[in-house]
């Protein structure tokens, strides 16, 4: 763990190359469909509006925020923040992502099992994250085993948070595919497009999950978790 180890080239490139992919997609195919108008003229703005209204959600507050694709909710405030892109924007690219935040909205107006314990992980994720690296490198360097497992455990609970993340995204991006068409915001002819960009968004949870999947399996391979006994 001190030093550089080849070794954890192996398991870092796989989830890298796959992260620089999926951000060079999302960009790629956002920009692509943020010089197509959708047929109705609506902005992000009133694609997320419309959404919520279709599911009878009120109280949630849909504000411009700064940043691409800077885009989430907040479900402590009950807030929908579009970047200035997705808020003004009068494209296809513009509504996909407005409608996917919304799709966040709904899950939490719903009481969506997995949006609920991701929320719960947050604190417990950033604490763990910000001490794995901490208790890790002092346990291979004091080469106490239960010091290193401590690590290991306190560096899970990202993998855990990654996971839960992916159904988290892909629900939200099905509820926002669904009702882009259905809530009259896009025609079915432009509903693919429309979802494109949220597909490719996709790919960087993925990437995140098995790049913390592969990071944890080179942690337990350091530590020995692996190896046979005589």
């Amino acid at each position: 763990m001190i030093g550089f180890d080849p070794v954890y080239l192996l398991f870092a490139l796989p989830g890298l190359a796959l992260a620089l992919y999926a951000s060079w997609r999302t960009r790629s195919v956002f920009h692509r469909y943020a010089e197509v108008a959708p047929s109705t003229g609506m902005s992000g703005a009133d694609a997320a509006a419309r959404v919520l209204a279709a599911r009878g959600v009120r109280g949630v507050h849909i504000e411009p925020t700064r940043g691409f694709l800077a885009d989430h909710y907040d479900p402590q405030a009950r807030a929908l923040r579009l970047s200035e892109d997705v808020y003004y924007g009068r494209s296809l690219a513009a509504v996909g992502v407005a409608c996917h935040e919304a799709g966040h909205a709904l899950q939490h107006a719903e009481g969506y099992r997995p949006l609920m314990w991701r929320s719960a992980l947050v604190p417990i994720t950033q604490l763990g994250s910000s001490l794995s690296w901490i208790v890790l490198t002092a346990g291979f360097v004091m080469q106490w085993a239960g010091l290193v497992y401590l690590g290991i455990a306190l560096f899970a609970t990202a993998v855990v948070f990654a996971l839960v993340t992916l159904p988290v995204e892909w629900d939200a991006s099905a509820r926002a595919k669904a009702l882009m068409v259905r809530a009259g915001i896009v025609r079915p002819y432009e509903q693919r497009d429309a979802g494109k960009v949220l597909d490719a968004a996709f790919l960087t949870y993925l990437a995140a999950a098995v790049s913390a999947i592969l990071t944890l399996v080179y942690y337990l391979l350091r530590a020995g978790a692996f190896a046979r006994e005589e």
